[in-house]
């Protein structure tokens, strides 16, 4: 095992009908981009939904704080996700 620590995020993406998806990677735009495809590695949940939005990001330090903010986010209310995503607009 590397002793290279390497940074974890945490995405939602809006599909075109508003549903909200998320997830955990190292690479957002590469997994953006392979939900977008539609192909083998993208969500199944995804498929067929696009276009896609990447709505939201968060940097996290390892993948075990990121699996943890994925449980945390998925159990937030949707109304709780739309001030999340809106929060980190308002600040860009």
């Amino acid at each position: 095992m590397s002793a290279i620590s390497q940074t974890w995020y945490l995405y939602m993406i809006r599909c075109h009908n508003g549903h909200l998806y998320t997830g955990v990677t190292t690479d957002v735009i590469r997994r953006f981009k392979e939900h977008a495809s539609g192909g083998p590695k993208a969500a199944k949940f995804l498929r067929g939904k696009g276009p896609l939005e990447l709505a939201y990001q968060e940097e996290l330090e390892d993948r075990s704080a990121a699996l943890k903010r994925e449980i945390e986010v998925k159990k937030l209310s949707r109304l709780q996700k739309l001030k999340l995503i809106s929060k980190t607009t308002a600040d860009s």
